[in-house]
């Protein structure tokens, strides 16, 4: 089951980091416009990959390894790009750095407990995180380039991704806790 749709989208969404940040370079609006179209279109699969695997019953080990891997490399070059063309100058790059920062945390911790056939379910808090994240990034990316149709975007989007940050610490706190616990109840029987 290596190539369902599924997977096909969650591979879509590495292949597309190398464009965007290419067109994200170009700094026209034209290619501005363009990598937010690129953006918006891969992190809509994002949704979709889970959601057609759940419900075309076509979930794989591969599709559970490779779509958190996916969603880290995507949203980590896109929080680069954006830090190194000063759309989160100064205090604005601490979302960014608190959002990394808990992902490779949790990720770290779900393979701690991958062995121990534990298993961390996404919240629903951690889907809102994710939403808030993906619309930010998108007024970041499309910044300036976007005052013609709404004023602010980019301050807009660094805003949405402090909230997104506060988001992220909330549920990585909450995945620690789990995994504390856990980490406890595997001393105990050592």
């Amino acid at each position: 089951m290596l190539f369902n749709i599924p997977n096909i989208l969650t591979m879509f969404r590495i292949a597309i980091i190398p464009p965007l940040v290419g067109l994200f370079y170009m700094q026209e609006a034209w290619a501005i416009w363009l990598a937010l179209a690129l953006y918006t279109l891969a992190a809509i699969t994002d949704f979709f990959d889970g959601y057609l695997a759940r419900t075309m019953n076509q979930m794989s080990a591969f599709g559970r390894f490779l779509d958190p891997i996916a969603d880290k490399l995507f949203i980590a070059a896109t929080l680069v790009m954006l830090a190194g063309f000063d759309r989160t100058p100064g205090f604005w790059l601490i979302p960014s750095i608190v959002i990394m920062m808990r992902e490779f945390l949790i990720a770290g911790l779900r393979e701690f407990l991958g062995p121990h056939k534990i298993v961390l379910p996404v919240s629903k808090l951690a889907k809102w995180k994710t939403t808030a994240q993906m619309v930010a990034i998108g007024f970041l990316i499309i910044g300036p380039h976007g005052e013609v149709i709404l004023p602010y975007t980019l301050e807009i989007g660094q805003w949405g991704l402090l909230i997104a940050a506060i988001l992220t610490v909330i549920t990585g706190w909450d995945y620690m806790k789990i995994g504390i616990k856990t980490i406890r109840e595997l001393d105990e029987k050592a």
